[in-house]
């Protein structure tokens, strides 16, 4: 296919610096940068189609999953953190209603 376009101001300069630049040809870049951006919409345009295949195709054997994550999540949470001191925004174990905080801990 044969184009005839017309580059005036930035883009004419644009065009410029990426033909000096890569030592290409005008018409090399204007590919190049055809195939950049096909490549870019391409990847935007099918990227959730991609995702979307996978969503659901697990088979974890279990029928209670949609159910019960809060439980299975706390589970998993409490086995990698067990013997470690709570995080920041719970309260230590020894600050139990109604009682002071150990010396040193505020």
């Amino acid at each position: 296919m044969r184009v005839n376009a017309r580059f005036e101001g930035e883009a004419e300069q644009q065009l410029n610096y990426l033909a000096e630049a890569t030592g290409q040809g005008v018409s090399e870049v204007l590919r190049t940068s055809v195939q950049h951006y096909y490549d870019q919409m391409r990847a935007q345009r099918n990227g959730l189609v991609h995702f979307a295949a996978f969503v659901g195709r697990g088979r974890s054997g279990r029928g209670d999953v949609a159910g019960s994550y809060k439980a299975r999540l706390a589970e998993g949470w409490g086995a990698k953190h067990q013997g470690r001191a709570p995080a920041v925004h719970e309260p230590p174990p020894s600050c139990a209603a109604g009682t002071k905080p150990a010396k040193g801990r505020a």
